[in-house]
C-alpha cells in the first residue's frame, strides 16, 4: 500500500463549488470497477484557513496507473492546480500504526 499527502492553500473560486467537486472526484473512484477498492481518498481542511490536505492511498502501482489514466483524474488534477494557485505539494508518506 502506497500513500500520498496533496497539500495547498486554496486560493481561488468557491468553497461549495470546490467542495462538489471533490465530491464528484471521490464518487467518480468508487463507481469505477477497476478502482473501488484499490483507491482510498480523503480530503480534510484546516478549520482556522484555507489549507487543504488530501489523503491517498493505493493499493499498488497498478491501481495507481489506472487511475491516472481516467479523464476525471487528469481533469481533478488540473482544477487542484487552479484552486491552488499552481502551488500543490504532493508528497509520499509513510504510514506508521492507527487505531483500530
Amino acid at each position: 500500500m502506497k500513500h500520498f499527502m496533496i497539500r495547498y492553500e486554496f486560493k481561488s473560486g468557491t468553497t461549495e463549488a470546490w467542495h462538489q467537486e471533490i465530491g464528484r472526484f471521490i464518487k467518480a473512484i468508487d463507481g469505477d470497477p477497476e478502482l473501488k477498492g484499490r483507491i482510498g481518498y480523503r480530503v480534510l481542511k484546516n478549520r482556522d484557513d484555507g489549507n487543504y490536505f488530501h489523503l491517498a492511498s493505493v493499493t499498488d502501482e497498478a491501481a495507481q496507473k489506472a487511475l491516472q489514466s481516467r479523464d476525471f483524474f487528469k481533469a481533478y488534477q488540473e482544477m487542484t492546480r487552479k484552486v491552488a494557485g499552481g502551488e500543490v505539494t504532493v508528497a509520499p508518506i509513510e504510514w506508521i500504526d492507527q487505531t483500530a
